[in-house]
């Protein structure tokens, strides 16, 4: 098992509101990649959820083998770049897409692997429960680049906590839990923080199944582009925008080609956050 790098992470399921429930811990969901992370002595291999292997993307995370000894462990997690003490995707994202790694964007972005599970320490410890595995998590100490989830016991509380500080979410466990590589499952629930807010409409293009609107905001008199939503092809927003006369671009940051319209009609947009350019990510409109 320790060797076999084609395991992928268990999934979560989805709940619109916090909840409490004394089976459950609760944990921050910190806005990174989700990676395996294979550790011995002489084997350091991270993997993405989605089978990328990112080895070579964080070399600063090796300094994680001095904490495993002897042993072959297995750490579920996620890799995390801060700013200004918040998690930072858009930071994270601007380092992963670079091809070598110097020493210099090491400093300046540097990661952090946030351990919230171990599924393999010498054995194969998927069908423990959660708080065993946890306990046994428990032994490996922090470093400068390893840190382990802080476990809370109240979601509603911590859901109050996250939503002021600006953070992704929560996520509850049952603490009895068994590990399940690659499935989504019940026993695992994420309660996102999603921000809300209005945009203009300032235009669409067709997918093969969907559209994509074309969403704006004025800046000092100019209409700057912050993303894209898709909805289905009956969503009743597209029929007031065919209806709309057909105008050039407006866009001052958006050049792709469109069905563009006057930027009047207001959306409410859901989306996670903003990213250091104003974009939004995740953004979804309501059927």
């Amino acid at each position: 098992m320790f060797h076999n790098y084609q395991l992928r992470p268990m999934l979560l399921e989805e709940a619109l509101k916090p909840f409490d429930d004394k089976n459950f811990l609760y944990e921050i969901k910190f806005d990174g990649i989700r990676a395996l992370l294979y550790v011995s002595k002489n084997t350091f291999v991270i993997m993405s959820r989605n089978g990328v292997n990112l080895t070579n993307k964080y070399p600063e995370l090796k300094k994680i083998q001095e904490l495993v000894g002897n042993h072959e462990v297995i750490f579920d997690g996620e890799i995390v770049a801060f700013q200004n003490d918040l998690p930072s995707f858009s930071l994270l994202q601007k380092r992963n897409r670079l091809k070598n790694v110097s020493d210099a964007i090491i400093n300046d972005i540097p990661v952090f692997f946030i351990a919230f599970d171990i599924v393999y320490d010498n054995k194969d410890l998927t069908s423990w429960p959660l708080d065993t595995r946890k306990n046994i998590l428990d032994k490996y100490l922090d470093n400068d680049v390893f840190i382990k989830s802080r476990v809370y016991h109240e979601g509603i509380s911590l859901f109050k906590m996250v939503k002021k500080r600006g953070l992704e979410g929560i996520v509850a466990k049952n603490k009895k839990s068994v590990y399940t590589f690659c499935e989504r499952t019940s026993e695992w629930i994420k309660v996102k923080n999603i921000r809300v807010d209005n945009f203009l409409v300032h235009g669409y293009q067709e997918k093969t199944n969907t559209y994509s609107l074309l969403l704006g905001e004025f800046k000092q008199g100019k209409l700057k582009f912050v993303g894209k939503a898709s909805v289905n092809k009956h969503h009743e927003i597209l029929k007031k925008l065919k209806n709309e006369k057909q105008i050039k671009n407006k866009f001052v940051n958006f050049l792709e080609d469109a069905i563009y319209v006057k930027p009047s009609i207001l959306v409410r947009v859901h989306y996670l956050e903003r990213t250091s350019r104003g974009a939004l990510r995740h953004a979804t409109i309501d059927e």
